[in-house]
């Protein structure tokens, strides 16, 4: 493959992550507000997160294992989904597999000491979480449900 042929593609992934993030920051702006804070509640992050990753002027691309939670948390219509699929594929073409329905997921709410401080409290949430995720994923093969 020629130099110029990589660089057109190139910019052609880069044009296509700027559309499907606009596409993206439409749907949080139709969204009621508290959208932006729900989401990074699920990342266990802050709103300012969900603010940078949604600006088509950042080229970072949204990592595909996010999807699912930012459909479900952003309330995609079918419609929405697929268009916003269309242009996800279009810019990461090796990344996208076809992934089979992700399996119910329920919500469980706990209750744990303030550590005094943001900082604290927003790496306690992230441990708590990424140990939730990792303890799934480890006992998914053992569900008779999956």
């Amino acid at each position: 493959m020629t130099t110029q042929l990589k660089r057109v593609r190139h910019r052609h992934r880069q044009d296509s992550v700027r559309v499907y993030k606009q596409l993206l920051r439409s749907i949080l702006d139709q969204r009621p507000s508290g959208t932006r804070l729900r989401v990074a509640e699920k990342f266990g992050k802050n709103r300012s997160f969900v603010s940078q990753f949604s600006n088509p002027c950042y080229k970072t691309p949204i990592p595909s294992r996010h999807l699912g939670t930012i459909f479900e948390a952003c309330y995609f219509s079918t419609n929405q989904k697929r268009d916003f699929m269309q242009v996800y594929r279009a810019a990461h073409p090796q990344r996208v597999t076809e992934r089979h329905p992700d399996p119910a997921k329920r919500q469980l709410t706990i209750e744990v000491l303030d550590l005094g401080e943001k900082t604290k409290n927003r790496e306690l949430d992230r441990l708590i979480m990424e140990f939730a995720h990792s303890a799934t994923t480890l006992l998914r093969p053992f569900s008779c449900c999956v």
